[in-house]
């Protein structure tokens, strides 16, 4: 409104004004005129300050948060004043504003929570409305049509920096899923809650400003709507509005986490509302919370089955509540509880009586006496050892809820947050249908984040202080717990929620300590997004220690992923990079890697991405400059030709290589010779895989008759068979085979499959060994089954 007066587009007013509640009620009451609160706040407006007693109706005051002022409308409270140049308090000053009685001509706006509407009387105003929210969808899908189309806004004023396309994307997802689940749409009738949904989006799909996390999102969201307000300005105990939110619905919301459920009904929000009031002033503060921000954290159910019932605006602001009310400590037993206060008073009494009993120790020879009094000092810290327990029970409560076996929603906690927001596309890839029971892997990770210095400083802003001691003891304690569990090893989705689990706790040494027993990486399967990868690499990246194991198996990495993840492939002993779609782009990345001085990789899997002899002219820059690399699979990586016969003429550039698998690749016979001979003359290679590439059955025998006349080199394995025997090597054909199964050429790989069967076949005839004929005849039977699940003939 003001801004549209600067541009000239309310032009019934000729002077606007805007004041601050809450800057007014940090004056107190030190005098002031309102043409020096005017002068003081607005210092171009000096010059026409005459101007507002003759202005009349065209000058226009906007009092926005009325609630922060305490006003008094008697005149025993408030006495009349009508001159704008007297000196009086400034609630005084509002008051005889309010009464028409100073400038009775001026238009005045006041913005207020409802609970302070009563606070003017009803004859002093003239006209009132409550802004609820957005009164449709439409009005919903033009706010986030509007916020993500604007990509040269930066982090700071929300704009979403992605492409065209993927902004697109976003609200089209986003639109289907306000249309189709209710509960959101409803979430989003406040646009506050509109900004949340665009914030965790913006986390979630765009690149993330160094130390942002989820919690700093929601922490900040808080920040934003109660920034420091009391609950009610007249109360003398000055509570903060969100303390108050996060004694009652952190209540609720934890009872709601521990007994798996997100419906209450009616009596369980009254019965935590109401937990402990006592005395008239508590009902008031109740009353003044009903009515002001009880909407703003409940809604009730719109889903059929749930009618009736309230829900959490937004399901993760239940997880946020209930991991507030734990860290903040307000979850107490009776025995904590009685505990304490029992240890406050023996304390307290026991100092008056140890000064009494020392006089009387001097006096009298009494032996009792310094047993006694040495009682009353242990008396205190056996109670507080009772009362800090609840430590104990904070980190198992957070430990068991990440690591929650029976859990049937097995994605990852980030793919969770994205689906909540912009639903599922296509149907879910598990086969059993969702149990009643709810999942709640965001509450530790905010548990996490709250102790985290950042957020700690927020939250004292909020009213909500988390004392450096208390974090530091719930930290042990948690580091304690995951300390245990960090030794076993996790499904890929549960690691990968462990590694968020220390990204929102911001610590590097805590990180340090706890995964220090990580040996095996395995995020196969696992969905990498860029903030996956950046949470990974924040975590991971700074360790010292090798990990044995990296795995990274079909995870849709691109470039980017690989450059932000190379501080943990540093790291890996193993590196599996197979089924990503990596190009030959990705290569460049991978020569820096084997390049790199402080790479120890020897193991590198590489296997069913598509980067063709460009990516291998790149890697074999990287093979040259490398000392750690001994075992590098190429399987099915579209080389041909042309690939291998680079890697033959180039293989020598490197000295320590003694393993090589370019099979499936679509190479012919006279590639395939010239790469052979190459790894026989190579110093340290020992084993080349050569099968399922297009060759002809006289280089396959000029491939075996090569391994059986040159003495030493590497050994080519081309075949299930050497000779009238079995290869050792059949099960690790067989075994590529089984896993590739799904993203093979069928066709081609029965055709392979029949042809090998064919070479056992005939093995088998021209043997006479009993022996080299049942291991022939086992390795047949495993062929024809995999020939069977291909759908070709088994026999």
């Amino acid at each position: 409104m003001v801004l549209d007066w600067c541009y000239g587009q309310l032009p019934a007013f000729e002077l606007l004004i805007p004041f601050s509640c809450e800057d007014l009620s940090s004056l107190g009451p030190a005098p002031a005129s309102l043409c020096q609160l005017v002068a003081q706040r607005y210092t171009p407006l000096k010059e026409i300050l005459p101007l507002m007693a003759t202005a009349g109706s065209c000058l226009l005051f906007v009092l926005h948060g009325l609630e922060h002022l305490n006003l008094d409308f008697r005149l025993a409270g408030t006495g009349l004043c009508s001159d704008p140049e007297e000196s009086e308090a400034p609630a005084a000053i509002i008051v005889n504003l309010l009464r028409k009685y100073m400038l009775p001509e001026a238009s005045i706006l006041v913005t207020t929570r409802p609970s302070a509407i009563g606070r003017i009387p009803s004859k002093y105003v003239g006209r009132y409305g409550e802004i609820c929210g957005f009164s449709d969808t439409n009005l919903q899908k033009l706010y986030f049509q509007l916020r993500f189309k604007q990509p040269d806004c930066g982090h700071g004023a929300g704009g979403f920096s992605a492409t065209p396309a993927q902004r697109d994307h976003l609200v089209q997802m986003l639109s289907r899923n306000l249309e189709g689940h209710h509960q959101i749409a409803t979430a989003c009738f406040l646009p506050s809650y509109c900004w949340l949904v665009c914030a965790t989006l913006h986390f979630l799909h765009a690149p993330t400003p160094a130390g942002q996390t989820l919690t700093s999102i929601y922490t900040s969201f808080l920040h934003l709507n109660f920034s420091g307000e009391m609950l009610d300005s007249t109360d003398p105990s000055k509570l903060s509005l969100m303390a108050y939110a996060a004694r009652t619905m952190g209540k609720l919301a934890y009872e709601g986490v521990s007994s798996r459920k997100t419906y209450f009904s009616e009596e369980d929000v009254r019965g935590c509302l109401e937990a402990g009031i006592q005395t008239e002033e508590e009902f008031q503060l109740l009353h003044v919370f009903r009515r002001d921000a009880l909407r703003f954290f409940l809604a009730p159910c719109v889903e059929p089955g749930h009618l009736g019932t309230f829900v959490f605006t937004v399901p993760a602001m239940q997880e946020y509540l209930a991991a507030l009310y734990i860290v903040l400590g307000l979850r107490k037993t009776t025995l904590q509880r009685v505990g304490k206060e029992v240890a406050e008073l023996v304390g307290r009494v026991g100092e008056d009586v140890s000064l009494v009993l020392g006089i009387m120790a001097k006096l009298l020879p009494l032996r009792a006496l310094p047993l006694l009094f040495n009682l009353l000092k242990v008396v205190p810290r056996v109670f507080g050892r009772v009362v800090g327990k609840s430590r104990e029970a904070v980190a198992q409560a957070m430990v068991l809820e990440m690591f929650r076996e029976e859990d049937y929603y097995n994605d990852d906690v980030l793919d969770q947050m994205g689906a909540s927001i912009l639903g599922v596309e296509g149907p879910r890839c598990r086969s059993d249908e969702p149990t009643e029971d709810e999942v709640f892997e965001l509450f530790p990770m905010f548990m996490g984040g709250l102790l985290s210095a950042h957020n700690r400083v927020v939250l004292a802003q909020l009213g909500c202080p988390i004392k450096t001691l208390d974090a530091l003891e719930n930290a042990q304690a948690i580091k304690k717990k995951l300390g245990k569990l960090g030794r076993q090893v996790l499904p890929p989705s549960e690691l990968l929620d462990h590694l968020f689990f220390h990204y929102e706790f911001q610590n590097q040494r805590f990180s340090a300590e706890v995964l220090s027993s990580l040996r095996q990486l395995s995020l196969a399967g696992v969905r990498m997004t860029p903030l996956k990868c950046m949470v990974v690499a924040a975590v991971l990246g700074s360790g010292r220690h090798a990990l044995d194991e990296v795995n990274f198996a079909s995870c849709q990495l691109d470039p980017a992923g690989l450059r932000t993840l190379r501080p943990v492939f540093l790291r890996a002993r193993k590196l599996g990079l197979q089924l990503n779609s990596l190009g030959p782009e990705a290569c460049r990345d991978l020569r820096d890697l084997l390049l790199h001085d402080q790479c120890q990789v020897t193991t590198l899997r590489l296997s069913n991405n598509p980067l063709t002899a460009a990516g291998v002219a790149l890697l074999v820059e990287g093979l040259a400059g490398n000392t750690s690399l001994k075992h590098l699979s190429l399987l099915h990586t579209g080389l041909g030709d042309e690939g291998l016969e680079l890697l033959a003429a180039q293989l020598d550039r490197n000295q320590q290589l003694q393993e090589l698998n370019v099979a499936y690749n679509g190479a012919g016979d006279t590639a395939a010779l010239a790469l052979a001979k190459a790894a026989r003359e190579h110093p340290s290679l020992e084993l080349l895989h050569l099968y399922f590439n297009e060759l002809s059955s006289e280089c396959r025998q000029a491939l075996r008759d090569l391994g059986s006349t040159t003495e030493g080199g590497a050994r080519v394995v081309v075949s299930l068979t050497e000779g009238t025997a079995a290869s050792e090597y059949w099960s690790v054909i067989l075994g590529e085979v089984q896993r590739n199964l799904n993203s093979w050429d069928r066709g081609r790989v029965r055709r392979h499959l029949e042809l090998l069967l064919r070479d056992l076949e005939d093995n088998r005839g021209a043997t006479l060994n009993p022996w080299r004929k049942a291991q022939l005849l086992r390795v047949e039977g495993e062929v024809r089954a995999l020939l069977e699940q291909l759908g070709g003939p088994g026999s």
